[in-house]
């Protein structure tokens, strides 16, 4: 039996809206369920490419063509009459949420690796969260707020986190030494035009908008000192990318809701290229990853049962969950794995 598409596609936004949007993004909320309730928007939905079909790159092409942020019943005509210019911008253009912010969420575990070190990041769009030891944070911790800069001094671009244990504020930055990424489509942060479509996929909304100047500001970090950023699949590419990393540092692969965009078996494959990864190429290398449920079996069997994960990532070390951390960077719980 075939499935009609549309209402895989209903299906989907209307989850998209009540799971994701809903209490961060009220406008996408109500287009989301405003879209899964109208047969003539998924009708013309059903007529795209899969990727192409996905509410972040429909509503960011909106957007981009000058969709008015008003409610769903009275931009919904403007979406239909709009509907060719909005189709050829999303075929142009891709998702890629470069949050900067997510670094917030990976001093933690970057600040437990002794030695220098050596950033990987698959799925690295303009390269900003390559950037960790130069970004500011504000935590706030159980005992109040607590501010880490990094050693070269406090630094424009200030993130902010709330954790939920003391011992999960940083007490020192690592030592990077070398910086790369890996993309299907990189991003030079230096391409005015790249960065305001970046901007221009943040959601709308009072929770997002500080996020679009901390975008720009870590834009204008990465643009100061451009990492190499391969063009490529991550799969094919990181043994490589890996190998040419210094030979007395740690390789740290990291990223952030990239495996998603894998089938099961290309996220199966990249894992076990991943565990192997320290073998091929002669150092150690470390694996952290921030990913949602639903991603690799073995790590959702060794997340608590009743364990809250909407609007969070599982973050892993070498496949091993250590802590909860929000999609945006804006919260990091270590509660359901401290043993």
């Amino acid at each position: 039996m075939t499935t009609d598409p549309r209402e895989e596609i209903a299906a989907y936004y209307d989850d998209f809206g009540r799971r994701w949007a809903r209490g961060t993004s009220p406008l996408y909320e109500d287009w989301a369920l405003g879209v899964a309730n109208d047969p003539e928007m998924l009708n013309r939905l059903a007529g795209l490419p899969g990727p192409k079909r996905q509410a972040n790159l429909v509503f960011a092409s909106a957007r981009w063509e000058g969709a008015p942020l008003v409610p769903y019943a009275e931009v919904r005509a403007w979406l239909l009459d709009n509907w060719d210019r909005i189709v050829g911008t999303g075929a142009e253009r891709t998702v890629q949420t470069n949050e900067a912010n997510r670094c917030a969420t990976w001093l933690p575990p970057l600040s437990r690796i002794d030695g220098p070190v050596a950033l990987l990041e698959v799925g690295a769009a303009a390269g900003l969260c390559l950037f960790p030891d130069r970004y500011s944070v504000e935590y706030a911790a159980p005992s109040g707020m607590r501010r880490v800069d990094p050693p070269a001094g406090a630094s424009e671009v200030v993130l902010t986190c709330r954790v939920d244990d003391e011992a999960s504020v940083p007490s020192r930055y690592p030592e990077v030494v070398w910086r790369r990424g890996i993309d299907l489509d990189p991003i030079d942060p230096t391409d005015s035009d790249a960065i305001d479509w970046l901007a221009n996929l943040v959601w709308p909304g009072p929770d997002h908008d500080a996020r679009v100047a901390r975008l720009r500001a870590a834009a204008a970090v990465a643009a100061s000192d451009p990492p190499v950023i391969e063009r490529g699949d991550l799969r094919e590419r990181v043994t490589d990318a890996a190998a040419s990393a210094p030979t007395d540092a740690t390789v740290v692969v990291f990223h952030s809701a990239v495996l998603l965009y894998l089938d099961a078996s290309g996220r199966r494959e990249f894992a076990d290229v991943i565990a192997g990864l320290g073998e091929r190429i002669g150092r150690r290398v470390v694996w952290l990853s921030n990913e949602t449920m639903g991603t690799l079996p073995e790590i959702d069997a060794q997340v608590p049962a009743e364990t809250a994960t909407d609007h969070r990532f599982v973050q892993t070390w070498d496949a091993r969950p250590i802590a909860l951390a929000h999609q945006h960077g804006a919260t990091y719980e270590t509660a359901p794995f401290r043993r």
